[in-house]
């Protein structure tokens, strides 16, 4: 048995402007068989899991790089 879709969703490679994307969202809702588009707003949320999620990485970076001066 095939399974059945109700949805996608769609993840921006950045933050952009509301205005700017319109084109994107009118490109999506032209497809066939798509019934809405609903754009989601960023918020502080989104903001601080950015710095943490850069924070460990930098972090991490920094202790490859010191196991290979070793």
């Amino acid at each position: 048995m095939t399974t059945r879709l109700k949805g996608f969703t769609v993840a921006l490679e950045h933050d952009i402007r509301e205005d700017d994307a319109e084109a994107i969202k009118s490109a999506i809702e032209s497809l066939r068989h798509v019934l809405a588009v609903k754009p989601i707003a960023s918020d502080f949320g989104d903001w601080i899991n950015r710095t943490r999620i850069r924070r460990e990485l930098t972090e991490k970076l920094w202790d490859a790089l010191k196991e290979v001066e070793k």
